[in-house]
């Protein structure tokens, strides 16, 4: 049975709808998207490195939904570790002061990312496939 491998990968998938669904949220934001528009959101200059950091930070979760099915045993553990931690400093580092829906997404995440972090933690060969048959 390859129940982490799936379990993995629908978690990720299930991080990446939260950051979609708060990103999309946002938007009824009275003033968002005269912000949007103007390059400055909540006094933040939008610049090109910022716009980058945020394609990474999205790109990594997309990358591991993949990676969780397709690596090794033990490479797919230590990628779902390292990057469910990178992707919660993320998390931290670009919600500094978040207001009151950023708390209750950021909290979705954290759960999702402390289960994927904990599953990968505890994941022993035994318990299923390395990766999809190929």
């Amino acid at each position: 049975m390859a129940i982490p491998v799936f379990l993995l990968s629908i978690l990720w998938v299930f991080i990446i709808l939260n950051f979609f669904v708060r990103d999309i949220h946002e938007l009824g934001r009275p003033g968002m998207l005269e912000q949007m528009m103007s390059g400055t959101i909540d006094g933040v200059a939008i610049t090109e490195v910022l716009m980058l950091l945020g394609g990474i930070m999205i790109e990594i979760p997309i990358l591991v939904t993949i990676l969780a099915l397709l690596l090794p045993h033990g490479m797919n553990r230590w990628a779902n570790i390292g990057f469910g931690l990178l992707t919660m400093v993320m998390i931290v580092a670009m919600n500094l002061k978040p207001d009151l829906d950023n708390v209750f997404f950021m909290s979705i995440q954290f759960i999702a990312l402390i289960a994927a972090v904990g599953i990968a933690w505890k994941w022993r060969a035994s318990e299923g496939i390395d990766a999809i048959p190929t």
